[in-house]
């Protein structure tokens, strides 16, 4: 890390960020984003050294409580947030960051201390993180053979009772993939916007300007990055030369089966990479109406389209749930990504592990509900309707797949035309897939098929 300036202390944003995440229930991306956006002037090696700080222990959260808690008296529940919020910042850097020195790492915590009004508390922090440090390589943690949900739920700070969910639907083999999957440091994935630039000169602007990127899995378009400062700084950002989308999400869209000329309802739509693409697949013809249900949502829509340079694609603030009798049955695609607990892309946003609960997932799954019973009908007869979520629960997933399936006129129709060789499932040709993190390639995803008899 260089060295930081008198005025802006790296370690005390991380931990101002943190606090906002952990103990206000902020959501990371918003937080994280709205710093990097403010303090864009900070040299690339601050920036990353503060993201890494912010995003890992967030992810090592209860992993970080339980080896604090092998050292302090006062367990960290009881703790006041700042502390707690230092001592998991500085047990994650001596666990995790060696290129920052045990020693470096103590003193800046007690200063952070001392700065934030916690004098009579700089020894207690001293003490834990020095003992962290020289124990660091005798850790004990929990028997995988003995307590195999207990060491996942330590070793990849995964809560319990996701694990025990998730346990009654997968294989140990399963959980322990998509678990360690969620730990590792998420890639960025864009989709190349070929009907501005070749893909291949695309890859070499991005090489020139010194980022690592690879080919994607499953859509040819698609280019894994990492190693840029932000987003906005990519070369062709403002020239519209690509989004960021997950490849799951392209899959959904490509299993639309979107044709030239065709009228498209996007409802979810922020922040519009199903829109983006389905417009580019249309080739400047037909219409994408692109909805959401607040104008800070339609506006991120607006500045994708504008930057792509789209002009088939209307964006309008609408709530899913009401409505829309110009609609009726006059579209030949609805796209319905719906909301959901985000199980999915726990990868990408850690904290969604921690705010999620499985009454918010029972309420979820009757607002899906709710929305999918609505936007059917905008179907015209023979068009289609295509769920999808980015989450692994059953609720949200088959569960209501099936339950839409028999209470209204439309079949599931097989998805194996629409999707690359190795993804051409058992459950594809019935119309609908599940994608799981690390045992597939992409964030957790759940996609489906409908035709309207």
């Amino acid at each position: 890390m260089s060295k930081e300036t008198s005025t802006v202390n790296i370690r005390e944003l991380a931990m101002q960020a943190l606090i906002m995440v952990l103990e206000e229930n902020k959501t990371s991306s918003e937080v994280l984003s709205g710093v990097l956006e403010k303090y864009q002037y900070l040299p690339k090696q601050d920036r990353a050294f503060f993201t890494r700080l912010c995003e890992g222990t967030m992810e090592r959260a209860i992993e970080l409580d339980y080896v604090i808690n092998q050292f302090s008296r006062t367990k960290t529940k009881k703790m006041k947030p700042v502390i707690r919020t230092i001592l998991r910042m500085g047990t994650y850097q001596i666990l995790y960051m060696n290129q920052v020195p045990d020693s470096a790492t103590c003193n800046e915590s007690v200063k952070l201390a001392k700065k934030k009004g916690f004098h009579t508390l700089t020894g207690f922090v001293n003490g834990i993180l020095r003992n962290i440090g020289r124990n660091k390589k005798n850790l004990v943690y929990p028997d995988k053979e003995k307590d195999f949900l207990s060491y996942l739920n330590i070793v990849y700070s995964m809560p319990m009772w996701i694990l025990e969910k998730w346990s009654k639907i997968y294989t140990n083999e399963q959980l322990e993939t998509m678990a360690e999957y969620f730990a590792k440091e998420s890639k960025t994935t864009i989709r190349v916007n070929t009907q501005k630039i070749e893909k291949k000169t695309y890859v070499q602007l991005l090489e020139e300007a010194n980022i690592y990127v690879k080919d994607g899995i499953y859509y040819e378009n698609a280019l894994v990055i990492s190693g840029y400062n932000t987003i906005q700084g990519l070369p062709g950002y403002k020239e519209g030369y690509f989004t960021v989308q997950d490849e799951s999400s392209m899959l959904a869209v490509l299993c639309g089966g979107i044709k030239p000329g065709m009228q498209i309802l996007d409802v979810c739509a922020a922040p519009g990479g199903k829109t983006m693409f389905a417009a580019a697949l249309l080739n400047g013809s037909g219409k994408i109406i692109a909805c959401d249900v607040s104008e800070h949502k339609v506006e991120r829509i607006q500045e994708n389209v504008s930057r792509l340079g789209l002009t088939n694609v209307e964006a309008n603030v609408w709530d899913a749930v009401e409505f829309e009798p110009e609609w009726k049955e006059q579209m030949d695609i609805v796209i319905a990504d719906v909301p959901c607990s985000g199980l999915g892309v726990i990868g990408k946003k850690s904290d969604i592990k921690y705010n999620c609960s499985q009454e918010g997932i029972h309420n979820l799954r009757d607002i899906q509900r709710k929305i999918l019973a609505n936007v059917s009908q905008y179907v015209k007869p023979g068009g289609v309707l295509l769920f999808s979520t980015c989450t692994v629960v059953e609720e949200e997933n088959k569960e209501n797949a099936e339950w839409f399936s028999k209470n209204f006129d439309f079949q599931y129709e097989s998805l194996e035309p629409y999707l690359p060789e190795q993804l051409k499932e058992s459950t594809a040709k019935d119309g609908y897939l599940q994608l799981l993190p690390g045992i597939h390639q992409t964030d957790g995803f759940f996609m489906a098929r409908f035709r309207k008899r």
